[in-house]
Formats: structure tokens, C-alpha cells, sequence
């Protein structure tokens, strides 16, 4: 019922009426005593501890249980004098396995209140075990094991520009890497942990126009090919295009047009959106733009030009990406002869994103989760705990619940 392990002898059962708690005594046989509690290598004792210790388990019923044993330590070669491994928790912790791992599929299952309520803990505890779980999870399995494609981004998840670096698996789409910053130094940290031999199987990185994040990821990845994000792509030209249609404002307002000013003023969104998905109003407003201004219907087909190359791959798509570059430069617009130095800047990353079909939407897609989970973890003490739920969640490490294996 408790869900211990073979080698556990159980002493006595004593239940506690008035407190509504089960204490269940319990000893080691002599195979599993003496093991370390990091390593679970056997090794010669120390001490007795700080005498028996108990450890919450699962509720029976509406009575709480706790599992109460000796706790002695021992003199571990690599970890030093350290407290005996037990079978039923994991070590430094209070609960055991079974409530550690309910707890972290309630987490990533359920809401908070329901977590709190159910569990009868804080919910700062809920983050230091999502933090526990997880580490079991990745020492047991390699999380870096046979990635050839990742994306890269990062996510703002506090006020005063906090961030969060997280690394995405293209083939998986689970979450396998997280820390917290914003620069080259935070994401140098996760190649460290990849390693030469890992960094080497790596063939495709997506990740925004960011100089950093490419030159980080391809000096440590010698055989990696950059695919520059087309969102990121076509955001550069809706903004040129939004340059193009101030500067025309000004113009008209300057020259005393009012009324035509009013009505560019109003003709943003109809310049933003694709075209698809203009309304009735806004199709006229971008037709009164056609007739009367040239300068600023160029710039907006430039810009719905620039996004047809990402509808298209392989070489239709080079040839469609060489053809608006001729284009934007010599189209006089200075906004988009800027843009043209820019994009031939990063001409080969867009390629291989074409030619590949490689984007960030998988990245920014769990983005959109993780954002939703920062919002969750409000409370926890430590951005270590946050990166934890991020992982049990989306990282693919949620344990089943107990006895459901």
C-alpha cells in the first residue's frame, strides 16, 4: 500500500487518532543498509545520524501517512559523510517517491489551488520537489541524447528584463535545456553541457537575427548551418513599412493635406495585416493607398513580397529572395534599401531556412506555454524550481502517477 521496496522490513503500524496520522516503523535488511545516499555505493557507516526520521507518503484516505526509520550516515569515497540512502524517498527530501512524483504529474495536470488543497503542502514545496523530479529524471536519462536539430530563443518571464534562455528539441518539440539570461555567456553554458562529441552531431540550429546567438552556436557547432526564423524576417519589413508610412504622414501634414493625413493615420492596419484576412473597410483603404500614393503601396508590396519567399522552398524560394533584394534595392524608399543591406547581411541563414524549411514556430510555440507556466510558478523561491516545472512540463520528464506505471 505504501509502495515500498523489497528489503524493507515493516515494525510496527501506529495510528493516531486524535492527530489523524498513520506512523508506519520501519527498518532496512542488511543488503540495503550502508548505501549513499547520492550514489547508492555501498560503504562503511559513520554515524547514527540525528536518530530516526520520518517522511510523508501518501494519504490514507483523508488520514495523512508517514514512513518513520533510523537515519544514519555514512562515509561515502566520492561524497563524503553523507545520510544513508533509504528506498522509498529520495535523498534530502521529507516525502517519499510515490508523493514527490503524484505531486509533479498534479503540477503539470492540474491548478495550483487543486496542487495545495489536495497535497496539504505549500506551494513552495511543490517547487522544490518539481526541482527533485526533474533531476532524477535527467541523471537517469541522457536529455541531450540524439539531437541534430534545436531552436534557440529566449522568453521574458519577470519585470526588470529577467530572462530565460530555453532550447528546443525540432525533432521531439520538448523543452531539453533552460537558465536563467540573455547573452552569449548564458547560452555558451549549455553547449559546455553538450560537449565536443554532441556539439558535432548538431546539423540545424533556428534561432532569430540575433549576431550572438550565431556566432555562439556556430563556433561551438562546427558542422551546424544557421536558419535565420522568418517570423523575425518578415517583422523587419513590417517595420520599414511602418517607417515608410510615418514619414509620408509627416509629409502630407507638413504640406497642409489634413484630410489625407487622417486617413493614412487610420490605414496602419490595413498595411500590417496579409491580405487574406483584411476586412471589407480595409481592403478600400488600401485601395484609396494604391491611387493615391505610389510610394507607400510600394513599400507595402515589398513587404507582401518579402513574405511570399517563406510560402515557397528550395530554389523557387532563392531565386524569389534574389529577385525582392534587386528590388528593394533600387526602389529609392530608404527604409527598404536599409532593409536590403540588412537581409544580404543574412542572406545564408535565410536560404538555409527556405531551402530546409526551418523556423522558430516550434520554439515560439512552447514559449507560449512556458510564459503560461511562469505565471503559474509565482511564489516559488528560486528561478532553479521555475526551471524545473518548465522542464517536468514541457521537457518531457513527468513521472506517471504512482501504480500506473
Amino acid at each position: 500500500m505504501l509502495g515500498v521496496e523489497t528489503g524493507v522490513v515493516i515494525e510496527r503500524v501506529d495510528v493516531d487518532e486524535d492527530a489523524g496520522e498513520i506512523v508506519v516503523g520501519c527498518r532496512l535488511r542488511k543488503g540495503a543498509r550502508r548505501r549513499c545516499g547520492r550514489c547508492q555505493k555501498r560503504c562503511p557507516g559513520y554515524d547514527n545520524g540525528e536518530g530516526r526520521r520520518r517522511w510523508r507518503a501518501l494519504d490514507a484516505g483523508t488520514i495523512k501517512v508517514f514512513i518513520e526509520a533510523d537515519a544514519p550516515r555514512v562515509s561515502c569515497r566520492e561524497h563524503g559523510v553523507t545520510v544513508a540512502a533509504v528506498p522509498w524517498a529520495r535523498h534530502d527530501t521529507g516525502h517519499t517517491r510515490a508523493f514527490d512524483d503524484q505531486v509533479a504529474w498534479l503540477v503539470t495536470h492540474t491548478s495550483k489551488t487543486a496542487v495545495v488543497e489536495l497535497m496539504r503542502i505549500a506551494w513552495r514545496t511543490v517547487g522544490a520537489i518539481a526541482g527533485r523530479v526533474v533531476d532524477d529524471a535527467r541523471a537517469a536519462r541522457d536529455p541531450f541524447d540524439g539531437l541534430t536539430r534545436i531552436g534557440i530563443d529566449e522568453i521574458s518571464f519577470r519585470r526588470g528584463h529577467k530572462y530565460l534562455m530555453v532550447v528546443v528539441d525540432h525533432d521531439t518539440g520538448r523543452l531539453v535545456w533552460a537558465a536563467e539570461g540573455h547573452d552569449r555567456k548564458t547560452l555558451q553554458k549549455f553547449f559546455d553541457l553538450l560537449g565536443p562529441e554532441r556539439c558535432a552531431k548538431i546539423r540545424l540550429v533556428s534561432a532569430d537575427a540575433a549576431e550572438w546567438i550565431a556566432a555562439c552556436a556556430l563556433d561551438a557547432c562546427e558542422h551546424a548551418t544557421l536558419c535565420l526564423d522568418p517570423f523575425h524576417i518578415v517583422r523587419w519589413a513590417t517595420q520599414a513599412l511602418d517607417v515608410v508610412r510615418r514619414w509620408v504622414w509627416n509629409v502630407l501634414r507638413r504640406l497642409g493635406v489634413h484630410g489625407q493625413a487622417a486617413q493614412l493615420k487610420n490605414c496602419r492596419y490595413a498595411l500590417w495585416k496579409n491580405p487574406e484576412d483584411l476586412t471589407d473597410r480595409q481592403q478600400a483603404k488600401l485601395a484609396w493607398i494604391a491611387r493615391h500614393n505610389h510610394s507607400l503601396y510600394r513599400a507595402y508590396l515589398l513587404k507582401e513580397q518579402l513574405r511570399l519567399v517563406f510560402q515557397h522552398r528550395g530554389d523557387t524560394a532563392v531565386a524569389m529572395l534574389d529577385a525582392w533584394l534587386a528590388w528593394a534595392r533600387r526602389s529609392r524608399i530608404p527604409a527598404f534599401v536599409a532593409l536590403y543591406h540588412r537581409i544580404k547581411r543574412h542572406r545564408a541563414g535565410i536560404i538555409a531556412s527556405v531551402t530546409h524549411g526551418m523556423s522558430n514556430g516550434l520554439t515560439e510555440s512552447v514559449n507560449t506555454k512556458l510564459r503560461l507556466l511562469t505565471r503559474i510558478a509565482y511564489g516559488f523561491r528560486s528561478t532553479d524550481n521555475l526551471i524545473a516545472l518548465c522542464l517536468l512540463d514541457r521537457g518531457g520528464h513527468c513521472p506517471p502517477l504512482p501504480g500506473r506505471n
